[in-house]
């Protein structure tokens, strides 16, 4: 890969916030694409729009395609940052590829922007299908993943009960209150929760020393007994635009490191995870509560679980692998935007 010339256009910070540090985009795919020897450039479009505007944004990135012809451009959007008309000019010069991450709910965006692009990405597993009955024929099949050299295993000792990581939201905070009433000693740490938020590397120590790692979704819920428990409940379930699940990069970060997992089931899940072997899974919130209780009280199942989810992520879905599928692919549909290996 080293003949290999990317830009990588992102949000280098969270959000575009300095103070809220890295960005997942950082952390997972600008480091996988250093560590796999690519030529990689950050070009940090929210810091840049801050600086120049968006009209000196675009021009700025425009300018740079020209003067270094990069192979590709792969572009992680956040909302209107970017200047459609700038990004059908970018072909003139390079191949551009377009990162989806949400766009089983924020479908809308998703089809407007993805006729832009060379490429563009869907963690779908029937992503690829359902742009097909659009006409939109340059989907790429790209779930999450996790950065290896990251998330490790540390056979840390198991120090935390129960353990979740990721922003408070009304449904998450009402499943952890119901472990907590049958003295369940569980822990929340993120944006909006009492803990506060916690670095990427506290993060990755709190899934080495959890029994359980909890994955838990953040969708709309229609359980009565949710509803009912209050009226911030009944809002968020009227406001919130997610209203099914997706697959999600806690999936994989938490397996990367050989920690178990306990998640909330997801269509297309199985076919990354065999389901009860390298992955546990919880129904109904009911079901939560007994199966956190009985793998508290199981640990040879947890550790085996863990282990095979171990195994099967270092086997199959590192970023690494999923960058070399995706270089494979532009590859054989333009043989002339990829340099050689």
């Amino acid at each position: 890969m080293s003949n290999m010339k990317i830009i990588l256009a992102i949000m280098e910070y969270d959000y575009g916030d300095p103070k809220r540090g890295r960005s997942y985009e950082y952390y997972n795919f600008y480091a996988s694409l250093k560590e796999m020897g690519v030529d990689v450039e950050i070009f940090d479009y929210m810091s840049l729009l801050q600086k120049h505007g968006k009209a000196g944004m675009n021009q700025l990135l425009l300018e740079k395609a020209k003067s270094q012809s990069p192979n590709i451009i792969l572009f992680s959007l956040y909302t209107d940052q970017f200047d459609p008309n700038i990004i059908l000019s970018l072909q003139n010069h390079t191949r551009t590829i377009c990162f989806f991450h949400d766009d089983t709910w924020r479908k809308d965006f998703s089809r407007y922007w993805a006729k832009h692009f060379n490429v563009f990405t869907t963690p779908d597993i029937y992503g690829i299908r359902k742009y097909q009955k659009l006409g939109l024929q340059h989907a790429f099949h790209f779930p999450f993943g996790a950065n290896l050299d990251l998330y490790k295993k540390k056979d840390s000792d198991k120090i935390l009960d129960v353990s979740f990581v990721g922003a408070f939201h009304p449904y998450r905070s009402w499943l952890i209150n119901r472990l907590k009433k049958v003295g369940i000693n569980v822990q929340a740490y993120g944006s909006g929760w009492p803990n506060g938020m916690v670095s990427l590397e506290r993060m990755i120590d709190i899934f080495n020393t959890s029994k359980i790692n909890l994955n838990l979704s953040n969708s709309s819920n229609w359980d009565a007994r949710y509803l009912c428990s209050s009226p911030r409940a009944l809002v968020s379930r009227f406001r919130s635009p997610k209203t099914i699940e997706q697959l999600k990069a806690r999936h994989f970060e938490i397996n990367s490191t050989g920690s178990f997992q306990l998640s909330y089931y997801v269509e297309g899940l199985e076919h990354y995870y065999e389901i009860g072997k390298e992955i546990a899974i919880y129904s109904d919130p009911d079901d939560f509560v007994e199966k956190i209780q009985m793998y508290l009280e199981d640990e040879p199942l947890r550790n085996e679980i863990a282990h095979n989810g171990y195994m099967r992520t270092n086997n199959s879905h590192s970023f690494a692998q999923r960058f070399q599928s995706l270089f494979s692919y532009m590859a054989s549909i333009n043989p002339h935007s990829i340099a050689s290996e």
